[in-house]
C-alpha cells in the first residue's frame, strides 16, 4: 500500500490530520508524521521526514504532504537524502488536509502512487460552497 507522510510545521496540525484521516482510511498503517521539529516546536527537519518516509513505505511508494513553503523545501531535501535509498517518493502539490484525506482513500483502495498523487492533487481545485 502506498505510504503518506504528512509534513506540517505544526505537530499538532500533523497529528490532527492524521487522527482525521485514520477514522476515514481505516486499517492504513502507513501514514506517518513528521511534524514539528524533535521536541515538538514548530519547524520542519529534513532528517525527520525522511525517516518518516522510511517508516511508510512498504514497497509501494510514499507520497509526502506538506504544507507550507519551507515544509516543500525540508521535504525536498529529505527526497534528496533518500537518493541511495530503494523507495519511491512522490511530492503532492495538494492542500495538506483534504489532499491528505483523497490520498488516503486512493491509497487505502489499493491504487498505485500515480492515481494517489492524482488524488491528492485533485483536491486543489475542490469547491467547498455551491454558490
Amino acid at each position: 500500500m502506498v505510504g503518506l507522510v504528512i509534513v506540517s510545521h505544526s505537530w499538532k496540525i500533523a497529528e490532527g490530520i492524521k487522527d482525521l484521516t485514520d477514522q476515514i482510511a481505516v486499517g492504513h498503517k502507513g501514514i506517518i508524521c513528521a511534524g514539528g521539529m524533535e521536541d515538538k516546536e514548530i519547524g520542519t527537519d529534513a532528517v525527520r521526514i525522511s525517516e518518516a518516509i522510511k517508516a511508510a513505505d512498504d514497497g509501494d511508494g510514499v507520497v509526502v504532504l506538506a504544507d507550507l513553503g519551507s515544509g516543500i523545501m525540508s521535504a525536498e531535501t529529505a527526497i534528496e537524502l533518500m537518493e541511495d535509498e530503494d523507495i519511491i517518493v512522490k511530492l503532492a502539490d495538494a492542500p495538506i488536509v483534504e489532499g491528505t484525506v483523497a490520498a488516503a482513500v486512493s491509497a487505502v483502495s489499493g491504487d498505485k502512487i500515480e492515481d494517489v498523487i492524482m488524488a491528492a492533487e485533485e483536491t486543489r481545485s475542490m469547491k467547498k460552497i455551491n454558490s
